[in-house]
This record gives structure tokens, C-alpha cells and sequence, in this order.
């Protein structure tokens, strides 16, 4: 099950990151993100209601789509995500008790971590995939010179991702991207302009399968 859903992250290349003040549109975002070609979904727990918003999109979709909660640290969100359905965690920091939980409730975990030390660490804990975070403060040669002498990582850059570096990071290795505000554009979801961020969605997704191609 769990190499299904990495395999289902790699092929979409996408994470959604989710992180708004307002989740009552949460299924119609879904469907607009899903309908561009992004099926990895990561509601962060920064938001109170992000639970209720997975368990409504997991109901809404079923399997058209990965539904993940992010923001996570603590063994007990983990569990409280676990049982509302979350297919992955992902963690801001990395937290042994964080993988370990999710690990013990069959579910990947992406851990954050910045040094090629910390990075090595977290992998070393189970972590699925690592999420390099921020990654706003790097640059995609940071991603390629990690892997070079640690190519069995998978490394997810997230933060400060956007359409003009998206393919430098795939380019540079990466085995997914974590994307949020150049995606989820708060203008488009307050308008309900579900269309528009369909297009985005299908931007990001054709950017990141032309990198592979290369």
C-alpha cells in the first residue's frame, strides 16, 4: 500500500499544501486542484477545522485523490489525522514520535529537515520522503549536491516553490514538490474560481512532467 501512494506522489511530482483560513470550500478546491491533473492534497493543521476538511474531501473523492495533513508534530495530531482518513503526514520539523506514530498507523510520513545531517537522520527514522524545508532559502543545486553522495533520499523541497524554479527542483532530483501559495491562490478560492485554479494546477503538473522528459 505504502509504495502504491509514494509511487501515486512521484507520478503527480505535486503536493498541494493547503493553508488557508477558511476550509468551507475545501471539496470544491479538491475537485479543482484534481480536475488540473494534482491528486496529493495536504490540508495543514494550522487550521482547526483542516480535519473536518479531510474527512469531507476523503468522503467527496475516495481515491481520485491523496488526502494528507500537514503542520503535524505531535503523536497525538498524528493519531487525531490518522482517524479522520489522512493517507500521509507531513511534518514541519523532524520528530521521532511524529514518524514513529505514523508509521505505527501505516501511513507516510514526510518529515522536515534542512541539513544533509538532519536529512540523513529523519530517512534514518522511516521517513518516507524527506521535506526540505524552507526550501526558499535554497536553491535547487542545494537538492542535486545532497543527493550526490546521498542518492537513495527522496527529498521534497518545499516553500518558495513556484512555476518559474518548479522544474529546477525535479530537475536538480527532487522527488516531489510541495507547493503552496503560488498555487492555492486565496483571490481564486474567496471568487470560488474554481477554473482558474484548475489552470494553475495543470501548469504546475506540465511544467514538472517537461522536466522529466529533459
Amino acid at each position: 500500500m505504502a509504495d502504491d501512494r509514494l509511487a501515486r506522489i512521484e507520478a503527480c511530482g505535486v503536493v498541494a499544501v493547503v493553508r488557508l483560513d477558511d476550509l468551507v470550500d475545501a471539496v470544491p478546491l479538491a475537485y479543482a486542484l484534481v480536475d488540473g491533473g494534482i491528486e496529493i492534497i495536504e490540508f495543514t493543521l494550522t487550521n482547526p477545522r483542516a480535519i473536518d476538511a479531510i474527512k469531507t474531501v476523503k468522503a467527496a473523492l475516495g481515491t481520485r485523490c491523496l488526502v494528507g495533513a500537514g503542520s503535524v508534530v505531535t503523536a497525538e495530531q498524528v493519531e487525531m489525522v490518522g482517524d479522520a482518513g489522512a493517507a500521509f503526514v507531513v511534518s514541519p520539523v523532524c520528530s521521532q514520535v511524529v514518524i514513529m506514530t505514523s508509521r505505527s498507523l501505516s501511513m507516510l510520513v514526510i518529515p522536515g529537515a534542512y541539513t544533509p545531517t538532519e536529512i540523513q537522520h529523519a530517512w534514518e527514522l522511516g521517513a518516507s520522503v524527506v521535506k526540505v524545508f524552507p526550501a526558499r532559502s535554497l536553491t535547487p543545486h542545494y537538492i542535486k549536491d545532497v543527493l550526490a553522495p546521498l542518492p537513495h533520499l527522496r527529498l521534497m523541497p518545499t516553500g518558495g516553490i513556484d512555476l518559474a524554479n518548479a522544474a529546477d527542483y525535479i530537475g536538480a532530483g527532487a522527488f516531489a514538490i510541495g507547493v503552496g501559495g503560488s498555487l492555492i491562490d486565496k483571490d481564486c478560492v474567496a471568487s470560488r474560481d474554481w477554473a482558474t485554479l484548475s489552470k494553475r494546477a495543470h501548469a504546475f503538473v506540465e511544467v514538472i512532467h517537461g522536466a522529466r522528459q529533459r
